[in-house]
């Protein structure tokens, strides 16, 4: 006999075990005609809500252009160097582009709606520089700069504050082809001339600006093992055609670090006193815990940390690269003038740090490489596993493990080591299978206990006198994920990749419960 079907509110009850009621009540998430229902569903957010954090502090989701957007040839944008790099046979799983990626070009309302809805505050995107200069300097595309225009007039419009990032690992290809891209100094002068087009176009309605999103990550798999683009890597430690992974990660760091102070310094002479806003730059840092109480062991896990974030935020706070770096690398090292010290030196208002995972770190006691390399300056080993217990449970990435009192180590480290500066925690997420089933691509309860617990520790990091302001999850939405493709979804909204069709998943109302305003 066929049991006559529970009403919906019964199902809300019972989300936690009945994948049909996640179905109907996610699927549909932020239709109006559900969302008095939706109150009675309760998630567990671990005693957190936003009165636990610090007064005015910023709750915001983050995307990147070139994994969004889509529209990646039309509308006047130029290519960038992920567009040459993706259509190398093999390098992005099922040789997947971002040609269309998630269409957020055209669908960009409904998701500052969808932000608005689960109770953000703000939205952390970046600018396509290519979209906004085809060939890297001169003639504006104006088609480009209107969209921007759109996209941030409909967030202002929203209740969204825009947090606007201007390069994420998408170089214009014509910088490349001209001059070797980051490997040149006059890419300083390019990206300050950007830059300052957009503080001067956007200005009036970005008051947070960030100049790189994670410059190590640009240099490093960009130059030392050719695994982003450009590819760039001495033979012996990628499959590349060109490159000196001895040389060119420091020489584009460099560069990258003059760009960066470049443009705060534009920013700083002739927008920031009228237009009011502050500017910053995004650097990832996984914790890097020594793996036994060795005096080697710490010595490795602190070069670790010097050659990660104390590569970039070190000459910014204190006009040099660490000492370690300094020793180690030698003349392969590049210098500062004294010119450039004092335009480095202080260029930030903010630094976000990008936290995912944590890695055990020992001394390999191995002599000095024949081919020399950044990876292998550091002269440390890396452990996943202590005592035969994992350091924590695996996403799907291979490099990302979830543990979240690494969270707190990383913040507290920023704070004693670098004058405790005001910082953004400027991405955290997780990602699963690109092929999860619909159900349980909504039913991300694993995804659910990442941000539960990676939250508590950002807390307890704020309580202990860390000065972070804002916290963004990566990411709002399933897009492309660069070398994985479409293989693998960071969302907390799942994107039907046929479709395009947008749908919360149950860690969007999560958020959108944590995030409640209390009312008065």
């Amino acid at each position: 006999m066929r049991r006559p079907l529970p009403s919906l509110s019964l199902l809300l009850l019972l989300l936690s075990f009945n994948v049909i009621a996640i179905r109907r009540c996610l699927a549909g998430a932020l239709d109006s005609n559900e969302a008095s229902q939706q109150e009675t569903v309760k998630f567990d957010t671990g005693g957190l809500s936003r009165a636990s954090f610090p007064k005015d502090f910023v709750f915001g989701t983050a995307t990147s252009a070139y994994q969004v957007e889509g529209m990646a040839h039309k509308d006047g944008r130029g290519p960038s160097i992920w567009d040459v790099f993706v259509k190398i046979p093999g390098i992005v799983a099922n040789n997947a582009t971002a040609d269309v990626t998630v269409d957020q070009y055209h669908r960009y309302k409904g998701d500052v709606n969808i932000m608005e809805k689960l109770n953000f505050d703000a939205y952390r995107f970046s600018i396509s520089w290519s979209r906004i200069f085809p060939n890297g300097t001169g003639k504006v595309n104006w088609k480009g700069v209107a969209y921007y225009n759109r996209l941030i007039d409909y967030m202002v419009k929203k209740g969204i504050t825009p947090y606007a990032n201007l390069y994420h690992y998408d170089l214009p290809l014509a910088l490349e082809k001209r001059y070797n891209g980051l490997l040149s100094d006059k890419v300083v002068k390019d990206f300050a001339d950007y830059a300052d087009f957009c503080f001067k176009t956007f200005g009036d309605r970005v008051k947070n600006w960030m100049t790189f999103n994670e410059p190590r990550v640009i240099a490093a798999l960009g130059y030392d093992n050719g695994f982003f683009a450009p590819g760039r890597c001495s033979k012996a430690y990628g499959n590349c055609t060109a490159g000196d992974s001895a040389t060119e990660p420091y020489i584009a760091a460099h560069h990258l670090i003059l760009s960066h102070a470049a443009a705060v310094q534009r920013y700083r002479e002739k927008y920031q006193e009228k237009q009011k806003g502050r500017i910053g730059i995004l650097l990832d840092f996984v914790w890097y815990e020594p793996l036994t109480r060795s005096k080697a062991d710490n010595n490795a896990a602190q070069r670790a940390r010097d050659f990660h974030v104390g590569w970039f935020i070190h000459p910014i706070v204190y006009g040099e690269y660490p000492r370690t770096m300094q020793e180690i690398v030698g003349a392969r090292l590049p210098k500062f003038t004294k010119e450039e010290v004092k335009m480095v030196k202080g260029s930030m208002d903010f630094v976000g740090i990008n936290q995912y995972t944590t890695y055990y770190m020992y001394d390999p006691h191995q002599a000095k490489p024949k081919q020399l390399g950044y990876q292998q300056d550091w002269n440390a080993g890396f452990a996943y596993a202590k005592k035969g217990l994992a350091i924590g449970p695996r996403a799907y990435s291979y490099w990302l493990y979830n543990v979240p009192w690494g969270m707190y180590k990383a913040l507290m480290y920023i704070k004693e080591h670098y004058g405790n500066p005001t910082v953004i925690l400027s991405e955290n997420g997780m990602d699963d299978p690109g092929n999860v089933t619909f159900s349980k691509g909504l039913h991300d309860t694993t995804r659910i206990n990442f941000y539960k617990g990676y939250l508590a520790q950002l807390k307890k990091a704020a309580d202990d006198g860390a000065n972070v302001i804002g916290y963004f999850a990566w990411s709002l939405l399933d897009n492309f994920e660069w070398r994985l493709g479409y293989t693998s979804r960071f969302g907390i909204v799942y994107v039907d990749f046929k479709t395009l069709k947008r749908y919360p998943k149950m860690s969007a109302h999560w958020f959108k419960q944590l995030l409640e305003r209390s009312k008065k």
